[in-house]
C-alpha cells in the first residue's frame, strides 16, 4: 500500500506564512499528479494547488498569488508554501497523489490532513 503523510500545519497570525509538506512512501512505482485540498468547517472539501509530474501547476483563485506548490527532487514529495495567510485559509488541508504502485496500478491516495489555524 501507500501512504501519505502531511506535516506543517498550524496556528499563524493574519499575514503570516506557513510551508506544508507531504511525503508519500510504499509500494511505489512512480507518482503523476500530486496536489491539495482544503476543508472548512461547515464547507465542502475544495482543491487548493495541483502539480503534475512535468512541473505544470494549478491555483484555486483565491491563492493565486500567495501560495506556491512544488514538488522535491525525489518527486515523492509535495509542498505548499502559504504566504499572505487570511483568516479564509483556515481549513484542514489535505495532500493527494496519483499513484503507480509496483503491482495494482495507478489509483489516487489521501493524507490524514493537517490543520492550519490563521487567526489573531
Amino acid at each position: 500500500q501507500v501512504q501519505l503523510v502531511e506535516s506543517g500545519g498550524g496556528l499563524v497570525q493574519p499575514g503570516g506564512s506557513l510551508r506544508l509538506s507531504c511525503a508519500a512512501s510504499g509500494s511505489i512505482f512512480s507518482i503523476h499528479n500530486m496536489g491539495w485540498y482544503r476543508q472548512a468547517p461547515g464547507k465542502q472539501r475544495e482543491l487548493v494547488a495541483a502539480i503534475t509530474s512535468g512541473g505544470d501547476t494549478n491555483y484555486a483563485d483565491s491563492v493565486k498569488g500567495r501560495f506556491t506548490i512544488s514538488r522535491g527532487n525525489a518527486k515523492n514529495t509535495v509542498y505548499l508554501q502559504m504566504n499572505s495567510l487570511k483568516p479564509e485559509d483556515t481549513a484542514v488541508y489535505y495532500c493527494t497523489a496519483e499513484v503507480r504502485t509496483l503491482y495494482e496500478g495507478v489509483n489516487d491516495y489521501w493524507g490524514q490532513g493537517t490543520q492550519v489555524t490563521v487567526s489573531s
